[in-house]
């Protein structure tokens, strides 16, 4: 099988398994690729939050946004999964990264290669202010994970610079003031993007106050940026009937 056909059978696979966007990235363009060359290809996963409950979530958390997150999360882990054992039947190694869930109190949620970083040299999209990913099609209402292998895919063309162009609506919406406004580009640290510490606060106390328990989740910037809007107001939902129940 060629490169190519190896690629878009994969792409369709994956897509036909519930993904909402599918990219491939090659992670040599990396200054330290942090698995080297043995695993130098990433498959870029995408699921989409519903409509529904993202036009909720500018008003903050509640139990049907973390309802969604767990389900996109658990939708990520199947899809991967089952990737990844494609990839190994067809004689590649491959290996299915869990999708970023919360993290322990006083973590400093890092880790050496971010799917959101993944799918920007796949060219799914680009980083917002806030340091989430910003896709045209569905803005950041999206959670994600990536499939490391191998296998000779094509390799998408890479986001390297911000398409936010002068819209602040994350930085002016953050309720804990932890974005800071800085346009991002290819190399930019998170940290001159915003502050951690400030955002996991004020997620944690925001959804206490929804009655969430030990999670620590917002989504307000994600649900105010224009591209998130844009799907939000239009078309099927991906999440089906969840937001009715």
């Amino acid at each position: 099988m060629t490169t190519r056909a190896l690629t878009e059978t994969l792409r369709s696979g994956v897509l036909a398994l519930g993904a909402g966007l599918v990219g491939f990235a090659d992670l040599l363009v990396l200054d330290r690729p942090p698995f080297g060359r043995e695993l130098s290809r990433a498959v870029s996963i995408a699921v989409p939050l519903d409509r529904e409950v993202v036009r909720r979530v500018s008003r903050g958390p509640d139990a049907l946004y973390a309802r969604e997150y767990d389900r996109a999360n658990g939708e990520l882990e199947r899809i991967a999964r089952a990737c990844a054992m494609v990839l190994s039947g067809m004689g590649y190694r491959a290996l299915a990264m869990e999708p970023t869930c919360t993290p322990p109190e006083g973590s400093a949620d890092t880790t050496p290669l971010p799917h959101k970083t993944v799918a920007t040299l796949a060219g799914l999209g680009w980083i917002g202010r806030c340091a989430l990913l910003v896709t045209p099609g569905f803005g950041s209402a999206l959670r994600l994970c990536s499939v490391l292998t191998d296998a000779p895919l094509d390799a998408g063309e890479p986001w390297t610079d911000s398409a936010c162009g002068d819209c602040y609506e994350c930085a002016e919406r953050c309720p804990g003031g932890a974005v800071r406004g800085e346009a991002w580009r290819q190399g930019v640290s998170r940290e001159r993007l915003y502050d951690h510490a400030a955002c996991r606060r004020t997620a944690e106390e925001l959804s206490r106050e929804a009655g969430l328990g030990s999670m620590a989740i917002c989504g307000i910037c994600m649900s105010v940026c224009p591209f998130t809007r844009a799907y939000a107001d239009g078309g099927p939902s991906p999440g089906g009937d969840l937001a009715l129940h």
